[in-house]
């Protein structure tokens, strides 16, 4: 049904398929699970490398990177956040204007304006 339902987003692109946007919307959730789940599957495997060494240094050393990790991921979700509550504050609904269209990118087909002909 995606690929025979198309959407517009503004004069800049009169009608585009709707795998397009559903598309880009799954890689942004995937990020935003995958962040999270990689930081704590590769901070498992250096604190299980460090603990097994048993030497101090190891063990600070690991700390040390989980924290840039840590922080890192969230500054990745965070500006994911920031993006969709912006888009989501800045797009008006009954607007067809290009940020419609980033809104639609972002949130999906749900947030799209269908194209009628």
């Amino acid at each position: 049904m995606l690929l025979t339902t198309y959407y517009k987003c503004g004069s800049i692109i009169p009608k585009m398929a709707g795998i397009i946007p559903q598309l880009t919307s799954t890689i942004v959730d995937l990020l935003k699970i995958g962040v999270p789940v990689l930081l704590i599957i590769f901070g498992m495997l250096d604190f299980g490398k460090a603990v097994i060494a048993q030497k101090e240094d190891e063990i600070k050393k690991s700390q040390t990177l989980f924290i840039k990790r840590l922080l890192s991921a969230a500054i990745v979700f965070f500006v994911f956040i920031i993006v969709e509550v912006l888009f989501n504050v800045v797009a008006p609904d009954e607007d067809t204007t290009i940020w419609n269209c980033v809104n639609c990118f972002i949130n999906g087909t749900s947030s799209c304006t269908p194209y009628i002909s």
